[in-house]
């Protein structure tokens, strides 16, 4: 398989995720064009153009990002398995905070079916869980 370089191909980092979401970009672009000129009807069009930003964004920033650093091992046809160990990150505890963040959105959404007085609440608890797991997480165990 000649690649013009006469060594394997390798790809800046990225490459591929960034290819996958703008090609969802392009797609529902498409689908965008054709559904707006053969419907007539603004909302489905405007819902499609937010669905284009799904994948643009993300797509736009692995593609930015992937310029901007240097490539990982895997994303190098020659890369060994050697390449890639040490280090992969830090990763968070298991949590409550999330949960009790989770309930007061949830409190907050369902005001707007039961009331203001609901959200009050809601927000608190939100609130109480947002501060909780920030808290949690700057110093390293449970709170």
């Amino acid at each position: 398989m000649g690649h013009g370089g006469g060594g394997p191909k390798t790809y800046r980092g990225y490459a591929i995720e960034a290819r996958i979401f703008l090609g969802v970009a392009l797609f529902f672009a498409l689908v965008d064009g054709v559904y707006f000129f053969t419907s007539k009807e603004n909302s489905g069009s405007t819902m499609l153009v937010m669905t284009v930003f799904l994948g643009f964004l993300p797509g736009s920033y692995l593609w930015w990002w992937g310029r901007h650093m240097k490539p990982r091992p895997e994303d190098s046809d020659s890369a060994t398995f050697e390449e890639s160990a040490g280090t992969v990150g830090a990763f968070p505890s298991s949590s409550i905070w999330p949960f009790v963040f989770g309930m007061g959105m949830a409190g907050v959404a369902l005001a707007f079916v039961f009331g203001a007085w609901l959200a009050i609440f809601g927000g608190a608890l939100g609130l109480g869980g947002l501060v909780g797991y920030t808290v949690e997480s700057r110093r390293g165990g449970y709170v």
